[in-house]
């Protein structure tokens, strides 16, 4: 519970900060608004590329933005021979069962009082002591070949634990060989440029989420949890200079 006292002199005073503080937002929400609807024109002259033909032709001919749709998938695969499989990454991470010690305070009833006093606790975890990672050189999107991270780096899944003793462990994590998504990119100088890949969206998706607004939306939440927050801390403090 939180004792202290509202007088009217501070409602008054929390309703200026209130209205100030709702004018700087819609000051900064307006802001937020007109970027995303520059952003949004981005978006809508963009062209929008299904067939490997149009997207050849857009990087010979500087089309500029993009949204193509087409699968994203690795020339060279990678693996471990230990676990076998084809990925585009993978990695393979080294763990040590590692004592540790660390210091607890814990409580007790001696008498009918309770005493405070502490303990050394041991506890046991696997600690990463090293770790490889390997990828493939080349990826083809849309049929047309890139280098590896021009596009995607995508994350990897756990794949297997094998162990080489009680005290020593490898974990492996890999990456699926093949994606479907949409890029955002530049084309321009035979290429792309400055591109983002939205997996597992087709063009009409990945436009929606991008021309949603939800910037404004999560900006207004936040920006009255803190004026919430602002007013209550105006109440909690010792307001005398108001008397």
């Amino acid at each position: 519970m939180y004792d202290f006292e509202i007088t009217k002199r501070e409602i008054l005073a929390s309703i200026s900060i209130v209205a100030v503080m709702l004018l700087i937002g819609v000051l900064i929400s307006s802001k937020i608004s007109e970027h995303q609807d520059d952003k949004n024109a981005i978006y809508n002259k963009a062209v929008k590329i299904e067939s490997q033909d149009m997207f050849e032709y857009g990087m010979r001919t500087n089309v500029g933005n993009a949204f193509v749709y087409g699968d994203l998938e690795a020339v060279d695969t990678v693996t471990y021979p230990e676990i076998g499989g084809e990925y585009m990454s993978v990695e393979k991470v080294k763990e040590r069962y590692t004592r540790h010690t660390r210091t607890v305070t814990k409580t007790r009833t001696v008498n009918g009082k309770t005493q405070t006093y502490t303990e050394t606790e041991v506890y046991w975890t696997w600690d990463a002591v090293d770790r490889w990672s390997e990828h493939c050189d080349k990826v083809t999107f849309l049929g047309i070949e890139f280098d590896y991270g021009q596009i995607y780096k995508p994350s990897e899944h756990y794949i297997d634990t094998q162990k080489e003793s009680s005290h020593i462990r490898y974990v492996y994590y890999g990456s699926d060989t093949t994606y479907t998504g949409t890029i955002f990119t530049n084309l321009r100088d035979k290429t792309i440029n400055d591109t983002t890949f939205y997996n597992g969206t087709d063009i009409e998706e990945t436009v929606e989420d991008l021309e949603s607004g939800i910037g404004t939306i999560v900006f207004w939440i936040l920006w009255i949890l803190l004026i919430c927050g602002c007013v209550f801390g105006f109440y909690y403090i010792d307001n005398k200079w108001l008397e």
